[in-house]
Parts: C-alpha cells; sequence; structure tokens
C-alpha cells in the first residue's frame, strides 16, 4: 500500500500521522527540525510546545475547549493520550510538562511499526507522485514552501504575530509577597485548587506598570511585517496595555476570584499569574504574558511585578509570525486543497489556532486521508460537535459583508459561537424557571450534550479498521 505522506511533525502532524497508521496504513512524517529550525523552537522534538503549555479548560460540560478535549480522547488522540500522562496542576486548566508531553509523543510515533519519520525540509510542494499529502507545518512554514503553496493557489497568504510568554524559576519568586490560589479555588484535572502562583498589586503599583510597559523598547518590525495583525486571543501585554489602562486588569491580570493569603482583608487591584510548566514544578510561566518587548526591557519591567523583583528567567518572551491559508476558499470540506486535491492541510496554517484545534484538525485531516486510502467516504463530523464546528469555520466561514467583497478569514479558537443554536430547557428539575446564570450553564450544557452523543454517533459511522500500535 502506498503511503500517506505528512510533512510536519507539530500536533497537527503528530496526530494525523497517529490517525492513519492506527488504520494500517504506512505514514512517511516528514519534520524538517533539527536540519533546519525555526525562530521559536528550540528542541527537535515532535509535537514541540513553542507558547504557552497549557492545553486550557478541562470542563467538557461548560467549555468548548474541554469538549475538544473529549471528542479527541473518544478518538483515540496520541496528543491527548500524551497530554493526560504529563499533566501538571492548573486549576480548571490542562497544562502540561512540555518536555515530557513532546517525548511522550516522539517515542509513540518513532516506535510504530508503520510510520517513518524523515528528517529535512520539503522545499516546495511535494512531487506529484506523492498521491496523499497533509500539508501540517503550521504558523513557523519555511519560505520555500510558503512561496510554492502562494503559487499553487494564487492567493495571498494572510498573517499574524505570534507572541511568547516568559518562563521564570519557582525558587526566586518571593513567597513573603505571593501566594498560591486558582481562581475561586478552582480545582482542576491533577490540581487542588492552588495550582497558580498569585503576585498582587495595589492601584500604584499598577498604574507604574501599565506606565513602565507604554514606555518600554519592543522588538521593531521588518518594512514588510509592519501591518500584520495580531491574533486577538493572543496579544501581547504591552499592546492590551496600549488600548487602554483597565484592559489588563480585566484580562490576565484580573484580580477576580483571588484573596492574598497574606493581606487577606487588602482586595489586590491586579494580579499576575504564574502558572506551572515543568512536572518538577521548578519552571513556571506568566500567564497572558505574551509580549515582544526586547530582552533587557523584560528584565527590567518584569522585576517590578511584586513578589518577582528577583525574578530568574529561565526563557524570556519572543515573537514569531505565524501565516495562514485564506481556507473557506482554497479548501474543501475534507481540507483538500480544491487546486489539488491530493494535497490536503491540517493545523493552524488552515486558520485555526490553539494546541487542541490544531490536533483535532490533524485528527479529522488524518481520518480523510486514511478513508480516501482505503477507498472508502466518511462524512465530515456533524456542525453540533467541536470538531465539526471548528471544521466549519475552517472551510465555510467566509462571511460576506452587506458590500460586494469577502470579509478577511481570521484564525479562530474552538467556541461556542461556531455551533448551531440549541433549544435549552426552561425549567429545572424542579419545575422552576431557570434564570441569569444558570440559564447559560443550561444553555452550554445542552449544547455539549448534544454534541457528545453526536460525535459518539459519527465515529461509529466510520467503518475505519483499526489496529493496535
Amino acid at each position: 500500500m502506498q503511503p500517506v505522506h505528512v510533512v510536519g511533525g507539530g500536533l497537527a502532524g503528530s496526530e494525523a500521522a497517529w490517525q492513519i497508521a492506527r488504520r494500517g496504513i504506512p505514514v512517511i512524517l516528514h519534520e524538517m527540525r533539527p536540519v533546519r529550525g525555526t525562530d521559536a523552537h528550540k528542541t527537535d522534538g515532535l509535537a514541540e510546545l513553542v507558547c504557552s503549555n497549557s492545553f486550557r479548560s478541562d470542563d467538557a460540560e461548560q467549555n468548548a475547549v474541554g469538549l475538544l478535549h473529549a471528542e479527541l480522547r473518544d478518538a483515540g488522540s496520541l496528543i491527548m493520550r500524551s497530554a493526560d500522562a504529563h499533566q501538571v496542576p492548573a486549576g480548571g486548566a490542562l497544562a502540561v510538562d512540555r518536555d515530557g508531553f513532546s517525548d511522550a509523543v516522539t517515542a509513540a510515533l518513532e516506535a510504530h511499526p508503520l510510520i517513518t519519520i524523515e528528517r529535512g525540509e520539503i522545499a516546495g510542494l511535494p512531487p506529484h507522485d506523492w498521491d496523499s499529502v497533509i500539508v501540517a507545518t503550521g504558523p513557523l512554514t519555511s519560505p520555500a514552501l510558503s512561496e510554492a503553496i502562494l503559487a499553487e493557489t494564487g492567493e495571498d497568504a494572510l498573517a499574524f504575530f505570534d507572541a511568547i510568554a516568559p518562563i521564570l524559576h519557582f525558587d526566586s519568586v518571593d513567597f513573603d509577597t505571593c501566594w498560591f490560589q486558582s481562581r475561586y479555588d478552582k480545582v482542576g484535572p491533577g490540581g487542588s485548587g492552588k495550582d497558580y502562583i498569585n503576585c498582587p498589586m495595589d492601584k500604584d503599583q499598577y498604574n507604574a506598570f501599565i506606565d513602565a510597559l507604554i514606555a518600554a523598547p519592543k522588538t521593531e518590525f521588518k518594512e514588510w511585517e509592519e501591518n500584520t495583525p495580531y491574533f486577538d486571543g493572543c496579544l501581547p501585554i504591552e499592546v492590551m496595555a496600549e488600548r487602554g489602562r483597565e484592559t489588563l486588569r480585566h484580562g490576565p491580570m484580573k484580580p477576580m476570584g483571588l484573596t492574598n493569603a497574606h493581606k487577606p482583608d487588602q482586595k489586590p487591584y491586579a494580579v499576575v499569574q504564574l502558572r506551572q510548566d515543568n512536572a518538577l514544578g521548578t519552571l513556571y510561566n506568566m500567564v497572558g504574558f505574551q509580549t515582544k518587548l526586547r530582552h533587557g526591557a523584560q528584565l527590567e519591567v518584569f522585576r517590578q511585578i511584586p513578589g518577582l523583583e528577583d525574578a530568574v528567567f529561565a526563557r524570556l518572551g519572543g515573537l514569531h509570525r505565524n501565516t495562514f491559508l485564506n481556507s473557506p476558499k482554497l479548501l474543501d470540506a475534507t481540507l483538500r486543497l480544491k487546486a489539488r486535491p491530493a494535497l490536503r492541510f491540517a493545523g493552524q496554517i488552515t486558520g485555526c489556532e490553539g494546541y487542541v484545534e490544531s490536533a483535532s484538525v490533524g485528527c479529522m485531516a488524518g481520518l480523510f486521508a486514511a478513508a480516501e486510502r482505503l477507498g472508502t467516504e466518511i462524512a465530515p463530523p456533524p456542525a453540533t460537535t467541536a470538531m465539526g464546528a471548528l471544521l466549519g469555520h475552517i472551510t465555510g466561514g467566509h462571511i460576506l459583508r452587506d458590500e460586494p467583497g469577502p470579509r478577511s478569514f481570521q484564525p479562530m479558537n474552538v467556541n461556542f459561537g461556531l455551533f448551531p443554536p440549541v433549544e435549552a430547557p426552561k425549567v429545572d428539575a424542579e419545575g422552576k424557571r431557570i434564570r441569569g446564570k444558570d440559564k447559560s450553564r443550561a444553555k452550554k450544557r445542552a449544547m455539549t450534550d448534544r454534541a457528545r452523543a453526536d460525535f459518539g454517533a459519527w465515529m461509529q459511522t466510520l467503518a475505519l479498521p483499526e489496529k493496535a500500535a
């Protein structure tokens, strides 16, 4: 049997390769690292996490990304299996030891008898005798391949900047000022309700910090990068500060749900949270603190944060450019390039955003490619499921303006706004009318219950054989 080629060993490519090989189909997984590096990767490991170590909420009843976790687990995902095996405490979120996670994914793929890993850059579009290819090169696609894709499609790729948050050493944090607590004491997977380090600020400290952020020198863009828009879900902290002095207090520095263990009668005006980044608990990342400040400025500004005056940083923040396709115009419903159907695309290059979303698109691309190789047809997952809703955004989310011409397609995380409406219960089990926050929770629960049922039914229709790894 001819192999399926998967180009790119990130989360999407790794998941796609796994799903294909599980169906008894040989896979050649191409990863250019370490032969050619990127601006953000530090290792040659597959599925390396280059930004946060969080897979975000694991709540499958009230959160769309938590629902996506559940669907991936139901689909036998390697990414979720590895994440679950290497989780670290993170309140209501699923966060992982990034090295342990990447090592687990790499080991599983290297050990699979049907997967061959080839190191080296695919500098251009794959040759035509590769009759089934998944391109999962992510937001850091090499310039040569990017140019070849653009030449094939005739489209201008859109781009945005994605900023990386700093990581610091646990033992350099001052616990006479800081304390452990999850927001609202929420207990998440592997957590205790005290999973974040909290660094409090009063009003004067907060305003001084905002002034320092705005005034600090930033990374200068190259001329061709100056008009590249940011993705709103991953804005640099200094860009948020420039949008309004109170923006950070209502974003990553919000004080709600937190009580200063050292001064319980004094509510902090703002709080910087640190989340565990490795299994040993020796490294913590600054939650929501993606930045494009110059390295010297980062040391100066971030050490103004109470409790971090003597912080020792294992990695400072950085900035890299992300690119993605105009997927609704270029891709069909099974992620094939309309101009060349032998090519599928998966992961962030399609216009999804986030680790779990990338893995999900890789999972779907792998299932579609496997079915095609086995001579069967499968329908995309229902739009009522998290995977189906995400696929719908990628392949059909091009919304038209009132005037002629399409609105620019933008990357998006999975969210309930992508799902079809659902009829939620209006009364509770006791017959009382559901109001306020309970109404919103009831609607989300109805949406996730429907999604779990529909995804389970879809999985049963796949009729794709599974073989043990």
